[in-house]
């Protein structure tokens, strides 16, 4: 049996199928890891979705921004943008059934038995991982619950980038979407830097990749992320970067938990614009 964790899909489904035949991924006997970022953007977005929700207990997936976009479009009215590719699941017979699905999905998954941590974006230097994880079930509980229209208010833009447990509740889940969905850089006492999308040495002082700060309190496991597809390679210990850019004419990748061994597949799917902005 064998562990894949697999980079941000983004509604390539013909990638992602291309990756599992060359893997090769047995249903009965293998599980996936999706690092988040499942739709939006790329072709093929209820497709994905049917089929990772389809795989029941046989994968994971922790929840991106676009997937969190999907779901204030859908349940809270957001605007669509006009690089969203979403439509094709907000049009769908079963799209209250995938709603319903994506909000019960985790914002991190811990394998304590591996010691090994997946979210979408990053982690915060300040948090330990139990603490990570306790932020991250305060989001869950708001997003399957009737919190969820307030939450995605709460969303919306780059002000909470500072975490303090003094914090207006509201305030503090803020951050933790802002940490575990879309943070690249921040600052050795946890401020974010949200705007910044480049790939590191582009960032303005005194931020840093999450990953490199030092002194970080969740140092000792391994933390898989996608998000970043312009961060390119990653060498620090204990940290594997997924997003390899597929949406954007890359690849996409799978990384075998049990091996550590990386397989890719060039991007499959017709994408319109497939010039590289990453959001």
């Amino acid at each position: 049996m064998a562990t894949y964790a697999i980079g941000d899909v983004q509604g390539c489904f013909g990638s992602l199928q291309a990756l599992l035949e060359k893997l090769p991924f047995d249903p009965d006997r293998d599980r996936l890891w999706f690092t988040g970022d499942l739709v939006n953007r790329g072709p093929r977005s209820l497709e994905t979705l049917r089929f990772v929700r389809d795989l029941g207990d046989r994968a994971v997936t922790v929840l991106g921004n676009h997937d969190l976009h999907l779901l204030g479009v859908a349940c809270h009215g957001r605007r669509l943008k006009a690089s969203d590719t979403i439509d094709d699941v907000l049009e769908a017979s079963d799209r209250d059934d995938l709603i319903a699905w994506l909000r019960r999905q985790p914002l991190l998954h811990r394998d304590a038995d591996r010691a090994i941590t997946m979210v979408h974006a990053g982690l915060p230097p300040q948090w330990t991982l139990d603490v990570a994880q306790a932020c991250a079930a305060a989001v869950e509980a708001e997003l399957r619950g009737a919190g969820i229209k307030k939450l995605m208010r709460q969303m919306s833009g780059n002000q909470c980038d500072t975490w303090s447990v003094s914090l207006p509740y509201a305030d503090q889940l803020g951050y933790i979407v802002n940490c575990l969905t879309r943070l690249r850089y921040c600052d050795p006492a946890g401020r974010l830097e949200l705007r910044e999308k480049r790939p590191p040495g582009s960032q303005p002082a005194p931020y840093l990749p999450w990953f490199t700060v030092p002194g970080r309190l969740y140092a000792s496991e391994t933390v898989i992320f996608g998000h970043w597809a312009s961060l390119g390679t990653c060498n620090e210990p204990g940290v594997y970067a997924l997003d390899t850019g597929c949406v954007w004419g890359g690849v996409l990748t799978a990384l075998c938990l049990e091996t550590w061994e990386r397989t890719s597949v060039p991007c499959r799917d017709e994408i319109e614009g497939g010039t590289h902005a990453e959001a």
